[in-house]
């Protein structure tokens, strides 16, 4: 399994460093579908097989994966109504729900394996596109099903709660419960500072 991890991780690796520009981190020239899976994929590779130059990589091309992404203090997914070929406009619509976890998932994995705060906080703010912050102020998430919605359109929401998206969201959820989790444990199991009286 290691070996097949390496093979494959250096794969990906050497298509970043192949055709990765210094305006465009990325091993290829289109931006589209689940974009941070490649990102959080170095980094875990990365840290797998004790790679700093792989890790390094995975958080510079995620950074700028996160600023494109990110307008207002809210995640803007590329949408796969024409996604963003370098160069070219950027698709505004129609934002997909996997976008937004493969984000919150790689935005996690940075935050473990840096602690830099910023990566929790930007998975937070991945996380929060589902509950409305988002271009059209309005939740993907329904309450009332407990699924959520196919996408966000340039005239509203998407109704369809397809399993694709209804996982992403699940997915999204367990990762950032977890995460919180984690970080209330390790902060319960520090020890006290008392004071001499």
């Amino acid at each position: 399994m290691q070996r097949v991890r390496e093979i494959l991780a250096n794969k990906l690796f050497c298509q970043f460093k192949n055709n990765a520009k210094k305006d465009w981190p990325w091993p290829e020239n289109t931006l589209n579908y689940a974009n941070g899976k490649l990102s959080h994929a170095l980094l875990l590779s990365g840290q797998g097989m004790q790679c700093r130059e792989m890790i390094d990589m995975g958080i510079k091309s995620l950074k700028w994966i996160i600023d494109i992404q990110t307008e207002d203090g809210h995640l803007v997914p590329i949408g796969s109504n024409g996604w963003y070929e370098k160069g070219g406009a950027r698709a505004r619509f129609d934002q997909q729900p996997i976008e937004a976890n493969a984000m919150i998932e790689a935005c996690v994995g940075a935050f473990n394996i840096t602690r830099d705060k910023i990566w929790f906080d930007n998975a937070v703010m991945c996380f929060n596109w589902f509950l409305g912050h988002n271009d059209l102020n309005m939740p993907l998430y329904d309450a009332k099903t407990g699924g959520c919605r196919d996408g966000l359109m340039a005239d509203g929401i998407n109704q369809n709660e397809g399993a694709e998206s209804t996982l992403a969201w699940l997915l999204s959820l367990m990762t950032l419960q977890k995460l919180y989790a984690d970080e209330i444990l390790k902060q319960s199991s520090k020890p006290a500072i008392r004071k001499n009286d």
